[in-house]
């Protein structure tokens, strides 16, 4: 998704609706849009609008090209951070939800630098729900190596 901010269609539609303070030099600075968005339902609602089809497309675009390909891998996987949010979910075999308990997900959060993480963790469903929803839930309150070791545990199941 950070990507579709570097195409003109995406950063002039984003420049007339919040400014052009939100693409110095041209170039979109996604904090200043999230500081935006996250300030505004309207606003928010607006680029969510804007990005979520083309999301969408990208998405489906690259597991149409995965399916065409000669030798398929075992499991084409996507990360959608608001997959539930956006109703993107029935396009997908499978569903993985990675939940954490919440302090620690904004702890993890506000050590990326993201910006108005109680605003961030409202517009989210809530964990109990992302697991309730998904095919799979995998617990992310350890290492990295931990959590790709849940995961291949996941993709393992898949491939049977």
């Amino acid at each position: 998704m950070h990507d579709l901010y570097a195409t003109a269609e995406v950063r002039d539609a984003v420049v007339d609706r919040l400014g052009p303070d939100v693409a110095p030099g041209g170039v979109v600075d996604r904090r200043a849009v999230a500081d935006r968005m996250f300030a505004s339902i309207a606003d928010r609602e607006w680029v969510e609008a804007l990005l979520w089809p083309r999301v969408g497309r990208r998405m489906l675009d690259w597991r149409d090209e995965v399916d065409r390909r000669p030798s398929r891998p075992p499991a084409a996987v996507v990360e959608v951070p608001l997959l539930f949010e956006s109703g993107m979910e029935g396009a997908f075999d499978a569903t993985i939800a990675v939940v954490a308990d919440e302090a620690l997900r904004a702890e993890r959060a506000a050590g990326r630098g993201h910006v108005a993480v109680a605003e961030r963790a409202a517009r989210q469903l809530s964990q109990e729900e992302k697991a309730a929803r998904a095919t799979y839930s995998v617990v992310n309150d350890g290492t990295p190596a931990e959590l790709e070791t849940a995961l291949s545990a996941v993709l393992d199941m898949l491939r049977r």
